[in-house]
This record gives C-alpha cells, sequence and structure tokens, in this order.
C-alpha cells in the first residue's frame, strides 16, 4: 500500500516540496493501530510546520510508505524513497522494520530518524546517518523490571515469540532482575493457553510478561490467565504497550485492566504537550498514544533541522549532535550513548502505567523512571 503524499497545509506555501519519507505499519500483520497514531503526529506536525510558512517558503511533503511490519518491505520503501529525492526518511515502530531501515539508509546515505523502535542495536555499526527519538529497550525495560521489584513480583515467567526483539528485552530483564534475586523462565508461546497456565503454576511464577504479538497470541492468553483459579494472584504484564492501544480495552474489556506497561509520555505534559495532545485527540477520535505524541516530536526536530542546515542529506545527518528542540515531552537533544551506534535522545520520559481495573479507559501511572 503507498499512501499519497500529504498535502497538510501545503496550501499556505509556495516552492517546491521538501519530501520527506514516512515508514508506518498501517496493515497487517503491522501494528496498525500504532501506525495510525504514528502518522496521525507526522502529519499534524507536519501541516502546522506548513501553515506557519514551511521551511523558507516551501512545504513539507510526506511520502508515505506501509511497511506492514515487513522488514523487506521497509528496505525496499527506502530505495524507492531515496530515488524518490526525500530530505530524511521518518517513522517506524516495530524494531525489526526500524533495523532493516537503518541499515538500507546507513547505505544509501539518507538520513533516518527514527520514531518510535527501541531495539538497542538498530545499528550493527556505528553510523551518523541514523539518530532515535524513542528510548533504547535496555533502559526502558530496566525501569519495568524495577518496577517489578517494587511490586515484589520476583519470580518472573515471560512467553516469547521467536524475534530478535524478544529476545533482547528477555536479556535486558535477566540481566537486571538475577542480581537483585529475580528470576527469569522462558516458556514458549506455542503452548496452548491451557498449557501455559500450567507452567506458570508449576514454576510458581508471580508475574507473567507477554513477549507476543497483539492481538494473537496475547488476547487467548490473557483470557486463559485470567480464567484460570490457580493464577488469581499473578501479575500479567505486558512492557512492549500492546495494553496501550484502544483496540486491547475493545477486545478484553475488564481483562485487559490491570496489565502493567511502557509509556514513553511525562506525568503531566507541558502546555506544548497539551496543545499537541488537544489537537491529536480530535484527529485521532480517542485519546492520543506516546506514539502520536513520538510522530509529532519527529518532524519538529527535522524541521528545525531543516530551516537550520537545508535539504542537503549529508547536511541533516550532520546536524544531529547540534539538534536542541522543545518536543512535546521534553527538550530533545542527541547524543552517543555507550552500546548504541545511533545519535540516541536520551531520553524520553518513561512510565510504568496500566488500565485501571475500576475504569479501564484510565490508565494510571504506577512508576515513573
Amino acid at each position: 500500500m503507498n499512501t499519497p503524499p500529504s498535502p497538510s497545509g501545503a496550501e499556505h506555501t509556495g516552492g517546491s516540496p521538501i519530501r520527506l519519507g514516512a515508514l508506518v505499519p498501517l496493515t497487517r500483520p503491522g501494528w496498525a493501530e500504532a501506525g495510525r497514531h504514528l502518522l496521525a503526529g507526522l502529519d499534524l506536525a507536519v501541516r502546522e510546520v506548513n501553515d506557519a510558512g514551511g521551511i523558507d517558503g516551501r512545504p513539507l511533503e510526506l511520502v508515505v510508505r506501509d511497511t506492514a511490519a515487513d522488514p523487506e518491505r521497509a528496505a525496499a520503501a527506502v530505495d524507492e524513497l531515496a530515488d524518490l529525492g526525500v530530505a530524511a526518511v521518518v517513522g517506524e515502530y516495530h524494531s525489526v522494520v526500524a533495523r532493516a531501515a537503518a541499515a538500507r539508509a546507513d547505505a544509501l546515505g539518507v538520513p533516518f530518524l527514527c520514531s518510535s523502535a527501541v531495539l538497542d542495536a538498530l545499528t550493527e555499526e556505528p553510523t551518523e546517518w541514523v539518530a532515535r527519538l524513542a528510548p533504547a529497550q535496555s533502559h526502558g525495560w530496566r525501569i519495568y523490571a524495577d518496577f517489578l521489584l517494587g511490586a515484589g513480583r520476583r519470580r518472573i515467567a515471560v512467553v516469547t515469540q521467536p524475534s530478535v526483539y524478544w529476545t533482547s528485552g528477555t536479556r535486558v530483564l535477566r540481566d537486571h532482575l538475577a542480581p537483585r534475586g529475580g528470576t527469569v523462565v522462558e516458556l514458549d508461546a506455542s503452548l496452548t493457553p491451557e498449557a501455559l497456565c500450567d507452567a506458570l503454576v508449576d514454576h510458581g511464577a508471580t508475574a507473567l510478561l507477554l513477549l507476543v504479538g497483539h492481538p494473537e497470541p496475547a488476547v487467548p492468553i490473557v483470557r486463559a490467565v485470567r480464567s484460570d483459579r490457580r493464577l488469581g494472584e499473578i501479575l500479567i504484564g505486558a512492557p512492549a504497550g500492546q495494553p496501550e492501544f484502544a483496540e486491547w480495552a475493545a477486545v478484553l474489556g475488564e481483562d485487559g485492566a490491570g496489565v502493567p506497561f511502557l509509556r514513553y509520555l511525562p506525568e503531566r505534559l507541558g502546555p506544548l504537550g497539551e496543545r499537541v495532545g488537544k489537537e491529536l485527540r480530535e484527529r485521532l477520535g480517542e485519546a492520543p498514544s506516546f506514539v502520536a505524541f513520538e510522530g509529532w516530536d519527529t518532524v519538529a526536530v527535522l524541521a528545525a533541522v531543516l530551516r537550520s542546515h537545508g535539504t542537503d542529506r549529508a547536511a541533516v545527518a550532520a546536524s544531529w549532535p547540534r539538534v536542541a528542540v522543545e518536543g512535546t515531552r521534553g527538550p530533545i537533544r542527541f547524543s552517543r550513548t555507550p552500546g548504541i551506534g545511533v545519535w540516541q535522545w536520551a531520553w524520553a520520559p518513561v512510565e510504568v502505567v496500566d488500565r485501571d481495573p475500576a475504569e479501564p479507559d484510565r490508565l494510571r501511572v504506577l512508576h515513573a523512571g
């Protein structure tokens, strides 16, 4: 699916457009709801830039490509967008897809500002071409592990599917929990929900973390655990954020409440975040997720870079260490972070939140990093 270029606010500007390629999961098996929020944030920011006169009178234009959570499709899209003359590529939610896009962007010499993927090893080798807004998985998931310890949960079971992302997350949890008296046992997502419940009882697990896709197999697992009387005291968690989106609550109802996940928002937004959040809510028809704010911040950063350094790709990439932009979630600057090969915002705010069992549409902050 190729989405036509965004006309957002272009009627307020003159001159040839400055194109930005946007990688977004909009269809299955991609997490389409996350993609919709990411695109809403990107598009809103582009419209605001153009309503304010664009970049030196030239409008921004989003050229959107649906990745559908397919790394090969994303890499091919970067090739196509490079041929179309984009000044930079932005976006993506899925870590394995963003990794493929980052590798291709690095090879082609196209700046890539990754909005929402967290895998630490976004590139195999250090690169000057890639920057990232989302906090690295090792940072956010350590905060999640601290939450588990603070809640008295030390016997952790993780149900996982084969993926470099889930494997990396399991390693972060184990490395952080083990020195602090925690244990992690891995359970295969190919187990039937009933067999999974038996395994949780056998291991004496006090928490089950869903390192699996949504809605399958996450939804049937949650339903099975919630209905098993032996597991009434177990905490179900989803550090990757599956319960963030309305679809989770719509499908699971009360069963989906009380499942803590990571959210990259401050406990209270400042004036800019409040204004942007209101606009995003109107666009989406629901509360904006942190992913929508990541989209807006992405364009805010690139608009500032393009105004200061022009549209030359090498100049854009060379500007990452000089970025100083007020984002919706705080001041954004990029630095080199040990163990991470891209320019990194260290760090966006990190919270552990869940849906309130008494009011599943309301999110509660349980722990702040």
